[in-house]
């Protein structure tokens, strides 16, 4: 099964790192977000990776060419300069016909099952399955009666809800649902799935964490230097 890492876009708060590097080449306590993410589907298998560049590709395709592993394929794909998250998966169609693939963001990392996710998505049937996650809370909750404080918890991801944590499931037949360059992912395309119920979400209770902003990339040096799910 092939995996497409999308890493095009322009990391725009993170931008005391994207003014010259792309997003996905962050390094985390010396190796670049999107090695741990390939060595994640590596853990379970994977060996063919489709890398959808975009944004200051060039400084990916140079690090790959470097990158030795014979036991995997990684075909780095320009999909565009201001191409969005949709269309970057469209314009990868001729390399994905009539199967059924793993895709996933550039800049977020977890340690979600995979083999779990891919029996759940053919369990049920549908075009697409997204893995669904809580994200990590920011701030406690307070309630009030009047001016009392009727309930108090310290933050914790269980008040929140669900979100895309990105780690796709997907039959090559949803690209006919992206229209163009300018379609995002997330956007129409999924919209028009939840209307027909093609769309399932494998809820994912382990670690996930995203890379938007300095605070996250200080959250996700400090869990590996821990060891903690990373890789697992």
């Amino acid at each position: 099964m092939k995996v497409v890492i999308l890493a095009g876009g322009y990391g725009t708060r993170i931008s005391e790192y994207t003014k010259t590097i792309p997003k996905p080449m962050i390094q985390l306590n010396g190796k670049p977000i999107i090695e741990y993410i390939i060595n994640h589907y590596i853990s379970y298998g994977f060996k063919n990776f489709y890398i959808a560049l975009g944004y200051k590709g060039n400084i990916i395709k140079n690090y790959f060419r470097n990158y030795h592993n014979k036991n995997i394929k990684i075909n780095l794909i320009n999909t565009g300069l201001k191409t969005m998250t949709g269309g970057r998966l469209k314009r990868l169609k001729k390399f994905l016909k009539n199967e059924t693939f793993l895709a996933t963001y550039g800049d977020g990392l977890s340690n979600v099952n995979l083999q779990k996710l891919i029996k759940f998505h053919f369990d049920n049937k549908k075009l697409v399955t997204i893995t669904a996650v809580r994200p990590p809370a920011r701030f406690g909750t307070i309630k009030f009666k009047k001016n009392f404080v009727s309930y108090f918890r310290e933050k914790s991801n269980l008040d929140e809800g669900w979100i895309n944590g990105g780690f796709f499931v997907m039959n090559s037949k949803f690209l006919n649902f992206i229209k163009d360059d300018d379609t995002l992912l997330e956007k129409e395309p999924f919209e028009k799935l939840t209307k027909m119920k093609q769309l399932t979400g494998f809820k994912h209770k382990g670690f996930w964490q995203c890379m938007d902003t300095l605070r996250d990339k200080e959250i996700l040096e400090k869990k590996i230097k821990e060891k903690k799910n990373i890789d697992s």
